[in-house]
């Protein structure tokens, strides 16, 4: 058994100690970016010895974890004294009523809250921490594509789907994907340093840590578009949703003039480049209005409008109804709704 110290987050340089609670049919992704990145900081290279970083993989009943792709972790232990380690995360699994409900990592779940060691959601883990009654008032990060399904099962807690992780003290809640990656090589730094958490992504090929806050990528999702130039200037426009980008650098981002971008444009989507990034961050803001709490005049300055008039009257023109209506059906249960992942606009073929 192994034994973490105790740690002040804000020192650095000592030894950090995770367990990790692999609830049945775990996802795969969060678990390996996560433990991955606490591998690589602690030894040098890629020995994999457990130096800096020490781990320990626990079920509910010791035996090995089953992931939702079919994989298994082993050896996996009992669950251990919480105050063993600096923190305990929590990797969901697939949201299936037919799995029932593990009352005893539950259970433990409630042992450590209550013993102080702060507990990291990731994936659908924060739907078990919710289970548990660990997250009454609390700020919640959820994965876009679990939101709506938290909304209807947990309507007192209020999601936050626009962002990778939240950490808020004691509890930390994160999206899940290759997001734990970051959240892990967050707190690798709190505790060891900046230099072991860039070692762990540099060699998992990953530039930088991104912020806990960095948004979410948003489920715009296209036809197979051929001409590569307008694929090219579609990437750049998802990379600057919150601003109105000019035709021109536009054009000069990916090689060509503005009259050929128009052209190709037009002929590949039937519409020119400037009402497809119009319409684009429209799109976003009708996501932002469903999976987020933001007020209608932070959502159009996020998306790059001027003003709320501005953002309004466009947002009407395209969607036959105000921010203000969309975000009322939205609220509304069962309802009839138009989901963001599914509309259609001019130019915009989604799924």
């Amino acid at each position: 058994m192994m034994t973490g110290m105790s740690l002040n987050p804000s020192t650095q340089g000592e030894n950090l100690s995770v367990g990790f609670v692999l609830l049945h049919r775990f996802t795969l992704l969060p678990f390996a970016a996560f433990i991955d990145c606490l591998r690589l900081a602690a030894d040098e290279g890629d020995r994999s010895r457990q130096l800096r970083c020490h781990w320990n993989f626990m079920s509910s009943d010791g035996e090995a974890a089953l992931s939702s792709c079919g994989a298994t972790i082993s050896p996996c232990e009992p669950f251990h004294n919480p105050k063993e380690f600096d923190y305990i995360v929590i990797i969901g699994g697939v949201q299936d009523e037919r799995d029932g409900v593990d009352t005893t990592a539950l259970a433990y779940m409630r042992q450590a809250g209550e013993a102080g060691v702060p507990l990291v959601g990731l994936c659908t883990g924060v739907f078990a921490m919710i289970q548990a009654g660990l997250m009454s008032g609390r700020r919640c990060c959820v994965s876009w594509y679990h939101h709506r399904d938290m909304v209807q099962r947990f309507p007192a807690i209020q999601p936050v789907a626009d962002q990778l992780f939240i950490d808020d003290g004691d509890r930390l809640t994160c999206a899940g994907g290759v997001a734990s990656a970051d959240l892990a090589a967050y707190l690798i730094e709190r505790h060891l340093g900046k230099a072991w958490a860039m070692k762990s992504l540099h060699i998992m090929l990953l530039d930088e840590a991104r912020a806990g806050t960095y948004p979410q990528p948003q489920p715009v999702v296209f036809g197979k578009i051929e001409d590569r130039l307008v694929r090219r200037a579609i990437t750049l426009l998802e990379q600057h949703l919150g601003e109105a980008i000019s035709m021109d650098l536009l054009a000069e981002r990916v090689g060509t003039s503005r009259r050929n971008l128009e052209r190709r444009f037009r002929e590949t989507l039937g519409v020119g480049p400037q009402k497809f990034a119009r319409d684009l961050r429209l799109r976003y803001g009708a996501w932002l209005l469903h999976y987020t709490g933001k007020s209608i005049t932070e959502i159009g300055e996020r998306c790059g409008f001027a003003d709320t008039a501005h953002f309004s009257r466009h947002f009407r023109s395209t969607f036959s109804m105000t921010p203000s209506e969309m975000r009322k059906r939205a609220s509304v249960p069962d309802s009839d709704q138009v989901d963001p992942f599914f509309l259609h606009i001019d130019g915009l073929s989604t799924i």
